[in-house]
């Protein structure tokens, strides 16, 4: 990096825009969408989509409701144009659906492009050429007046052209790109888009599209919003002309550069699922669209089942979702944080029928978009408690007393700072079971059981410690109190009994309890024992077994 200070490189210049209303604004519709998935999406794969994952796609993005998509650039390639001809000879297009193809405004280009679209009932012909300085400069060789004629010219003739499509019924918009209208002068840009406007001649009912594209991402999202209202209340015929939008990720704000630029005055939305596009990317639409419908405001596309639509689109482009890409994500509805766990577990449970959507953490309810909650609580060395208890409970039905998740908890903190990695639920009931269930050191017990006479219970027993067995015998106002006062013969350790619960582990004739105590020892130090038996009384004589060894083990 150079050291300060940078000359290298230029802040971009503000747009002077005293009286500008965005700021003010708030989204309350969705915009109209196009996928351009199978252009712009698919030009940045390493090995582009065939014929066949393309028609998959489309009709993916067909069943998720997009009614504008850019099919491709069929001037480009043969596969492109066999692609966009196979889309029509084979009735893939729903009626109300256009598809876009791409153009630059080069005649041969056009010519073809209009052969690839021979038949079609309803098309968005899409011409771009680039007008900022550097392109200009670099590229064309050019002054501002030829590069208006490149645009005017290819309008002109691809109007001639398509005329007899028209004239058979078909529907035809024109789209045009300044491209890089981000990076070009305001007064230019409004300058070439009012002279194809001017040529084109949209109506009421057949309205332009401009297209304002941010081909590569130089400035801050809010002079991104400046530059669309500044042209929107420049366009001498705002209302015969729908303002779209095309903004990539190359700052990492595509998404706000997209929401402020609607709050501008936009009136469309161009992007890609997930925003797979060139170099850092395209808009992610799927990311937008869940931003609205988290407002109230349908987005009018369907993400109800999003990971059956991350697999076709992980399946077809050979890409992965980024784990903690919004929505789609792997992680995304997941927590490791302790506090984060607490919260979510508290604020899930107060969660009422009917009521808005207010879980901590979790700015959309994941059942919406078909995701489950599972694996909403995740554990690593930085979880807390709540949440590991949250697991307990969840997966394997275990209702671990209150004052029982701080013991646990540390138990599962101590084995993800030894495994230095994220502990699965699994591993979480596993330890559970090595650290309280099945302990037979140095206390066992081999056999247990009790009678009743006069309001006292008997209890008979025989457990194994320090390598010799011993018979007990004992009495009490209940099964554990008699078992207590027995293993006074035997030598263990005093100790008190703070604590007794239990609960059924499943349900049904075969179902077991599962008891959990705590003990209190002379030092004053307190362990929690749990146990499991079809019978409740020997299931709380193994928790106290339990509690016994974990005191032992710890002295």
């Amino acid at each position: 990096m150079q050291p300060a200070p940078i000359t290298k490189y230029r802040p971009f210049p503000p747009v002077s825009l005293p009286n500008r209303q965005w700021p003010g604004r708030t989204l309350t519709r969705p915009p109209i969408w196009c996928s351009v998935d199978l252009r712009d999406g698919n030009q940045a794969l390493a090995i582009p989509m065939d014929v066949e994952e393309k028609l998959e796609f489309f009709d993916l993005l067909v069943r998720i409701g997009f009614k504008e998509i850019e099919v491709g650039f069929p001037s480009a390639s043969q596969i492109e144009f066999d692609f966009v001809r196979r889309l029509l000879e084979e009735n893939h297009i729903p009626g109300d659906v256009a598809i876009q193809v791409l153009c630059q405004c080069r005649e041969d280009l056009i010519t073809r492009t209009v052969e690839s679209i021979e038949g079609a009932k309803n098309v968005i012909f899409h011409l771009y050429n680039s007008t900022s300085p550097a392109q200009r400069r670099y590229v064309f060789g050019a002054e501002k007046p030829a590069i208006v004629k490149i645009a005017t010219d290819a309008v002109g003739l691809m109007k001639r052209l398509t005329r007899p499509l028209v004239t058979a019924g078909a529907s035809l918009r024109l789209e045009y790109s300044p491209e890089s209208f981000t990076s070009t002068e305001l007064e230019f840009a409004l300058e070439i888009c009012e002279a194809v406007t001017d040529v084109w001649q949209p109506t009421a009912a057949n309205k332009i599209i401009l297209n304002l594209p941010a081909t590569v991402e130089y400035a801050t999202p809010n002079i991104h919003a400046d530059q669309i209202e500044w042209m929107c209340t420049h366009l001498r015929r705002r209302d015969l002309t729908i303002v779209s939008l095309h903004t990539h990720n190359d700052r990492g704000t595509g998404v706000a550069a997209t929401e402020l630029g609607l709050l501008a005055g936009a009136d469309r939305v161009e992007g890609t699922l997930f925003g797979n596009g060139e170099r850092t990317g395209n808009l992610d639409i799927v990311t937008v669209a869940l931003n609205l419908y988290t407002h109230g405001v349908h987005p009018g596309l369907d993400f109800t089942d999003i990971n059956a639509i991350r697999d076709v689109y992980e399946r077809c482009t050979r890409m992965e979702v980024p784990a903690r890409l919004p929505y789609a994500g792997e992680l995304v509805f997941t927590a490791f944080s302790g506090s984060h766990q607490d919260a979510i577990k508290k604020s899930w449970a107060a969660q009422k029928p009917g009521q808005p959507w207010d879980v901590l953490y979790i700015p959309v309810d994941p059942a919406d978009i078909g995701r489950t909650y599972k694996a909403i609580i995740r554990i690593n060395s930085q979880s807390g408690k709540g949440g590991v208890a949250y697991i307990m409970e969840k997966e394997f039905g275990f209702d671990l007393p209150k004052a029982m998740h701080k013991e646990f908890g540390r138990v599962i903190s101590d084995l993800a700072d030894e495994r230095k990695t994220e502990i699965t639920p699994q591993e979480i009931h596993e330890a559970f079971l090595q650290e309280y269930i099945v302990r037979e050191h140095p206390v066992k017990l081999e056999h247990f059981r009790t009678t009743e006479r006069d309001s006292q219970v008997k209890c008979e027993a025989a457990i194994k410690y320090e390598g010799r067995t011993h018979k007990l015998s004992g009495t009490g106002n209940g099964p554990i109190d008699a078992f207590v006062n027995a293993l006074g013969a035997t030598g263990v350790p005093p100790f008190e009994l703070l604590s007794y619960s239990e609960h059924s582990l499943g349900r049904g004739a075969e179902a077991r309890a599962v008891s959990y105590i705590q003990i209190k020892t002379g030092r004053g130090l307190t362990f929690f024992g749990s146990g499991i038996d079809t019978n409740i009384e020997l299931a709380s004589i193994k928790a106290l077994v339990s509690a016994l060894n974990r005191s032992l083990a710890r002295r």
